[in-house]
């Protein structure tokens, strides 16, 4: 998928022995959006961009060894082994025969390697070279800023796609601000940037300026824009919209002292696995200290300052647990973190509380398994159906604010609380809408200036689609019952290419969180990786017909 990006000028920073200026340039393609202020909190900002930096180079997928040299020495030898082979077999003359030959490829290689070298020689040069002086080449770094009336706010994700970053900073880290414009933009960061970062200190100024100078610019000065189109994979953008959908669903969360992260960090720096299982299993009672367990190790560390309010004993484990080094930078400078997990084996969230400051860590449930395809957990979020006229009223109201939530929505627009989410989860995973977990509340955050292709992103997984078939053939038939806790158990018979009979369970919040079916992709992977096609159809006939029998 190609994003076009359009800046005036680029990145610059300049300082002096008492003062640093920090001037982003920002994407003139998109509505004006700026930010000129002064920070008050240096040394917690430059330790949260540093980490959200490391979010963006991080790249733990599993690296083969390098064979082609091997690769190259079996080609240049495999007609002389195959040769000696042959020629253990024969008479003298096929082997006077096959000699002649293996001389005469022998020769050829030579020529070969010697017409190559340079070239080859040449080639590893220049990859070195984009390496050690165009980093920016190899790592895709612009992340996407929004400017909101309470904070402003980075997003960012990794090169495996595996780990999300966001870090928000309310008003209160700035001892000055100047002016704001509310918006999105993509805005122009290099990978040298990383380095001035560090140069921040408490007894410099320093100031923060998404450039507004970009949005005054002349068409007659064309020529000082800097346009770039970058091809970004659809799983990147898919990623974006999974994120704020897994933050949507219910969790089990608990707050860690930072010291605990302390131990977690030190255990992983001080020893290296060498077998499986590489997990950590967060073992949680009720009114006691939470315990981690790090696999295969069997380390128990017991936090006795983190103690679990939840209600029900469990445990959970998370894979791709050396991502959690990225918080390192962090712990001297936060308060609490706060720890929000899916399930076993599925995503889960970081939360560092630095006081006016928040940065969030969203790993997938391990590093090989990306955002883009760690569970479609759109297709687990709230699912009413609503006209376009009501959702673009409730898109409007949110702009109002540009945040807010479901509840206090639903009353200001005088709508069913059902509808706003429903609507609300519509533009989530649209990329026009993204939720704060730390705050709890919606944002207006315009993932690009142009609407999103829903149809090529949308359907990355089939299963969704093979859903709507079969309730548009007419192929379900369902039944359901009322819960004692509100929540709705759906059983649905369909034919598809076989019988099968889902169930589901959905809460009152419209989410899924259980749910059966006698198919065999569901037997492979339970509701880890999204529900399968049949529980969607189900759900999707139930809320077919709960439409119909409200409005006839």
């Amino acid at each position: 998928m190609q994003f076009n990006y359009k800046f005036h000028g680029s990145t610059a920073v300049s300082g002096t022995g008492n003062r640093t200026d920090m001037s982003f340039a920002p994407d003139v393609s998109r509505d004006p959006t700026f930010f000129n202020g002064v920070l008050g909190k240096n040394i917690s900002f430059r330790e949260a961009m540093s980490a959200l930096h490391h979010v963006v180079v991080s790249d733990l997928r599993f690296k083969a060894k390098d064979k082609s040299d091997y690769k190259a020495w079996a080609e240049q030898n495999e007609m002389t082994l195959l040769g000696e082979f042959l020629s253990s077999g024969y008479g003298e003359n096929l082997e006077a025969q096959i000699k002649g030959i293996r001389n005469e490829l022998n020769e050829i290689s030579k020529n070969r390697n010697e017409i190559m070298a340079p070239f080859y020689k040449s080639r590893k040069k220049y990859y070195d070279y984009l390496y050690e002086k165009e980093k920016d080449f190899w790592f895709v770094l612009d992340p996407v800023i929004t400017v909101h009336p309470d904070e402003i706010f980075f997003e960012c994700f990794s090169q495996d796609e595996s780990t999300y970053g966001r870090l928000g900073c309310s008003y209160e880290v700035f001892k000055k601000i100047e002016n704001f414009a509310c918006g999105t933009t993509n805005i122009d960061y290099s990978a040298a940037l990383y380095n001035e970062f560090q140069k921040i200190r408490d007894y410099k100024d320093t100031s923060f300026v998404v450039d507004p100078s970009g949005f005054q610019v002349k068409t007659t000065n064309e020529e000082n824009f800097t346009e770039l189109k970058i091809d970004l994979p659809d799983s990147w953008v898919r990623g974006f919209l999974q994120v704020s959908s897994a933050m949507t669903l219910p969790m089990t969360s608990f707050d860690l002292h930072p010291m605990d992260v302390h131990n977690i960090c030190h255990i992983l720096r001080r020893q290296k696995e060498q077998v499986g299982p590489r997990s950590i299993r967060f073992i949680l009672t009720p009114g006691k200290p939470v315990e981690i367990l790090f696999d295969p190790w069997n380390h128990r560390v017991k936090c006795s300052r983190s103690i679990y309010n939840g209600k029900d004993a469990q445990e959970i484990r998370i894979w791709g647990r050396r991502r959690l080094l990225i918080l390192e930078r962090l712990i001297s400078v936060t308060n609490r973190f706060s720890v929000h997990l899916l399930g076993s084996g599925l995503p889960s969230f970081f939360i560092a509380d630095m006081g006016h400051m928040s940065f969030t860590l969203g790993l997938s449930g391990w590093t090989a398994n990306d955002w883009s395809r760690a569970g479609n957990f759109d297709l687990m979020a709230p699912r009413t159906d609503t006209d376009s006229f009501t959702k673009n009223l409730i898109f409007n109201g949110l702009k109002e604010n540009w945040f807010g939530n479901a509840t206090d929505l639903s009353q200001k627009l005088n709508l069913d609380k059902k509808s706003v989410e429903g609507a609300l989860a519509t533009y989530t995973q649209a990329g026009r809408v993204m939720y704060d977990l730390n705050k709890k509340v919606y944002r207006v955050r315009e993932l690009s200036q142009e609407p999103l292709p829903m149809e090529q992103l949308r359907f990355d997984n089939p299963r969704e689609a093979t859903a709507h078939e079969l309730v548009n053939a007419n192929k379900v038939s369902i039944s359901s019952e009322q819960l004692v806790d509100g929540a709705i158990r759906i059983s649905g018979k369909m034919n598809h290419a076989g019988k099968y009979t889902p169930t589901v369970t959905i809460d009152k919040d419209e989410r899924i969180v259980d749910g059966h079916c006698t198919c065999s992709y569901f037997y492979q992977n339970k509701l880890y990786k999204g529900p399968c096609e049949h529980i969607l159809a189900a759900r999707i006939q139930h809320n077919k017909q709960n439409w119909w029998s409200k409005w006839m």
